[in-house]
């Protein structure tokens, strides 16, 4: 009986150690597979190569960043300092502040109501000029990205009041009583009582289409209002228009075939391939538009500012920044809501 149960302590010692060494063996080679998955997962040559690019991209953008850091900033922190402060200029033109907090604020929000009137205005305005703006910046680009005779003569037609609107060009169009005519609402008077402008829009009769429809008055005013100012909505779309063009070129002519294939008709391709893969260039423009239109030279609040300037700069100073602050919070519900809305292609 003794040996019996030697006999099978001496199987279970000899089967434990085999478990045992089986056990090892076995969670050393699921390591090493696991460390040749690792390895398989993470080469190391696109990590290295995702670097160069990162080291790339920073030395691209270095210029830029050093310009804001040491120039940008510094005239920035100024600004914010002179809002909240007197300037008092000396003998020698020694330059003195007063601290005296967020009274000139105080003063532009609520004790100078033409400061508020003009900021609604210029909101107003921009309300109206965005979506003509990019709408017909689209569709002159959709025009353009057909095949056509001349296609590249009319792209640079359509840029050249882009170019005419940058420096040396903007100056010689300012002293151009023809431009500031056109780009006015009074317009050319013809000499029969009328200026241009109203006679293309009596042309048209645009008036009394939109009568016959029984729309309200202020839609009829506002399509009156943009064939009026279609010289300054022509100048102000171009960059619009090119980005516009980038991304309907972006678009694979793949899908465009597969959805004549498919039978689909061009309304049909415009609203579910065309208008959703260039969403985002809406998004951009749209952008692009509202802090264009914020910083024009012709914008309301931008003279009312600058004439504010020469009597109290600070005071001017300040309702710069009010101004800064209302221009990003506008920027920033209009991205949170359009955001909803846009469609991002994935290239996976």
């Amino acid at each position: 009986m003794s040996k019996m149960q030697d006999f099978f302590g001496t199987v279970k010692q000899k089967a434990a150690a085999c478990g045992g060494f089986v056990k090892t063996k076995t969670a050393s080679a699921v390591a090493a597979v696991g460390r040749l998955g690792k390895g398989a997962a993470k080469p190391a040559h696109p990590a290295s190569l995702d670097k160069r690019k990162a080291r790339s991209g920073w030395l691209f953008v270095l210029p830029f960043v050093l310009g804001i850091a040491f120039f940008y900033l510094p005239i920035i922190f100024d600004s914010i300092v002179f809002s909240m402060a007197n300037l008092n200029i000396g003998e020698g033109g020694a330059i003195t502040l007063e601290y005296v907090g967020f009274e000139y604020y105080e003063k532009a929000l609520l004790k100078d109501p033409t400061f508020l009137q003009t900021l609604l205005d210029g909101i107003k305005q921009l309300v109206f000029d965005i979506p003509a703006i990019v709408i017909f910046s689209l569709f002159i680009a959709v025009v353009l990205n057909q095949k056509m005779l001349g296609r590249a003569a009319f792209r640079a037609i359509f840029f050249v009041p882009v170019i005419i609107a940058t420096g040396l060009m903007d100056s010689i169009n300012a002293a151009d009583v023809l431009a500031d005519q056109m780009g006015s609402g009074e317009g050319i008077d013809t000499g029969s009582g009328a200026n241009a402008s109203t006679e293309i829009v009596s042309a048209l009769d645009i008036q009394m289409l939109f009568a016959g429809m029984k729309v309200g008055t202020g839609l009829v005013t506002y399509v009156t209002g943009l064939v009026n100012d279609i010289y300054d909505i022509i100048n102000r779309s171009g960059v619009q228009m090119l980005i516009f063009l980038a991304g309907l070129q972006s678009i694979s002519p793949a899908i465009y075939e597969a959805c004549k294939i498919e039978g689909a008709t061009a309304w049909e391709t415009f609203w579910k391939i065309t208008f959703p893969m260039i969403s985002p260039m809406i998004l951009v423009n749209a952008i692009y538009t509202i802090i264009d239109s914020f910083t024009s030279k012709s914008n309301v609040v931008m003279t009312f500012i600058a004439s504010k300037y020469e009597s109290n700069q600070s005071f001017a100073t300040s309702m710069a920044w009010i101004y800064f602050i209302v221009i990003m919070l506008i920027i920033a519900i209009f991205v949170g809501i359009a955001s909803a809305f846009i469609f991002y292609q994935r290239r996976d």
